[in-house]
C-alpha cells in the first residue's frame, strides 16, 4: 500500500467534533510508508485529549487492519514553523489561562483540579499560580519546598501530583503583603515564566487573579495562551464579573474554551434534599447567552474545601464531584483540541495535503 491508498483510507476517519473526515479538514500532516510500517503526523494540539485520543485509536486500528504498522505523530504546523527563538515559552503546547471576573467563585479550586486532572490523564501538565496579590495554590497541592536556582539562575519548579508548581508564595513570605504596582508585576509574572525550567509541557494551566488588572493584560500581551476558562457561580453578582472577563478576553482575541460553574447544588447530607444557595443554572445560561461552551457544574460540596485546605485534588477521589471535575477537565482538553483541529482546518482551506515522497 503506497501513501495515496493510506490517504484514501484515511477518508473514513471523521472528526465528531468538527464534522468531518480528517483528510478533508487538512487534519493529517504527512504521510511516509516504508514497507508495512506507516508513519503519520496528524494536526493534533491537545495530548490526551478523549476526543484526539479517539481519532489518534482509530486510526490505528484501520491500518492495523490493513496489516500495517502505524506510528503516529502530532504537530501544529503553523506553531512549528516558528522558531523557537522567537517563541515565548516554546516547549509548552498549551497554555490555559484560569480566570473569574471577581473573588471568591472558586477559580483556583478549579485551576488545581484542572491541572492535577489533566496529569491524571497522562499529559505533562505545569501550573503556575500567576495570583500575585494571594497566591495559595501551593497549600491546595501541599507543596512546601521552594524551586531550586540552577547555575543560570532559572528555577527549577518543584512537583506534586505530576504538576509542576510555579508562585509567588514560594518566593514571599507566608504572612508577608505584595504591594507592587503595574510594572513590578509585570516584571515578575514575565521571570516567572521565561526564567522557569518547565521542560515540555503538554499543558501549562494559570491561575489568574481574580478581576481584569495588571496581571491579566501582562500574561495576555506576552504569553501564547490557547484559551481560558471562566469561573463563576450560578449568583447574579458573579456573571456580571464573569461578563467582563469575557470583554478581556474578546478584545485581545483570546479563545474561551468555556464556562464552569462552580458551587451548584448543594445536597445535604442530613436531611437527603437538594438547595440552591447561590441559585440554579446561571452559569449554564450565561454560556449559552453568550454562544460559549459549558464546561460543566461542580456541586457545593464540602470535600472541595477539605481538600484545597488538606492539599489533595478532589479530582483525584472518587464521587460524584470528582466526577464533574473530571469531566470539566476533558471538556477543557477537548475544546483545546477544537481550537487547534479548527485554525488548521482554516489555515488549509480544507485542502487534502499530499503525501510525502
Amino acid at each position: 500500500m503506497d501513501e495515496d491508498a493510506v490517504l484514501e483510507r484515511l477518508r473514513s476517519v471523521e472528526d465528531p467534533e468538527l464534522g468531518d473526515d480528517i483528510v478533508s479538514l487538512g487534519l493529517v500532516n504527512e504521510i511516509a510508508v516504508d514497507g508495512e510500517a506507516v508513519t503519520i503526523d496528524l494536526a493534533l494540539g491537545a495530548p490526551y485529549s478523549p476526543t484526539e485520543s479517539d481519532i489518534a485509536g482509530e486510526i490505528r486500528e484501520l491500518l492495523l487492519s490493513e496489516g500495517l504498522e502505524p506510528d503516529l505523530t502530532a504537530s501544529i504546523p503553523d506553531r512549528d514553523e516558528v522558531s523557537s527563538e522567537e517563541q515565548v515559552l516554546p516547549n509548552v503546547k498549551n497554555v490555559i489561562a484560569v480566570a473569574s471576573g471577581k473573588g471568591g467563585v472558586g477559580k483556583s479550586t478549579v485551576a488545581v483540579n484542572l491541572a492535577a486532572g489533566l496529569s491524571q490523564l497522562g499529559a505533562r501538565v505545569g501550573l503556575f499560580d500567576a495570583d500575585v496579590y494571594g497566591p495559595n495554590v501551593p497549600r491546595m497541592v501541599d507543596a512546601d519546598e521552594p524551586p531550586m536556582a540552577t547555575e543560570d539562575e532559572t528555577l527549577v519548579p518543584p512537583e506534586k501530583y505530576g504538576v509542576k508548581l510555579m508562585s509567588m508564595a514560594f518566593l514571599t513570605g507566608e504572612d508577608d503583603p505584595v504591594i507592587w504596582r503595574g510594572p513590578m508585576v509585570h516584571k515578575v509574572i514575565t521571570q516567572l515564566t521565561e526564567d522557569v525550567e518547565w521542560g515540555h509541557l503538554d499543558y501549562l494551566v494559570v491561575d489568574l487573579p481574580p478581576g481584569t488588572g495588571d496581571t491579566q493584560l501582562t500574561m495576555l500581551q506576552t504569553m501564547p495562551v490557547t484559551g481560558a476558562v471562566i469561573v463563576t457561580t450560578p449568583q447574579g453578582v458573579a456573571l456580571d464579573d464573569a461578563r467582563k472577563g469575557l470583554e478581556m478576553f474578546a478584545k485581545h482575541d483570546t479563545v474561551v474554551l468555556g464556562i464552569t460553574e462552580n458551587m451548584s447544588t448543594f445536597a445535604c447530607p442530613d436531611c437527603g434534599g437538594e438547595h440552591d444557595i447561590f441559585g440554579s443554572g446561571g452559569g449554564e445560561e450565561f454560556a449559552a447567552t453568550h454562544e460559549m461552551p459549558f464546561l460543566g457544574s461542580i456541586p457545593l460540596d464540602p470535600s472541595v474545601r477539605e481538600g484545597g485546605d488538606g492539599g489533595k485534588p478532589t479530582v483525584l477521589e472518587e464521587g460524584e464531584t470528582s466526577d464533574a471535575l473530571r469531566s470539566i477537565t476533558e471538556n477543557v482538553a477537548n475544546n483545546t483540541g477544537i481550537v487547534h483541529r479548527r485554525g488548521v482546518s482554516r489555515s488549509t482551506g480544507r485542502r487534502s495535503p499530499s503525501p510525502e515522497r
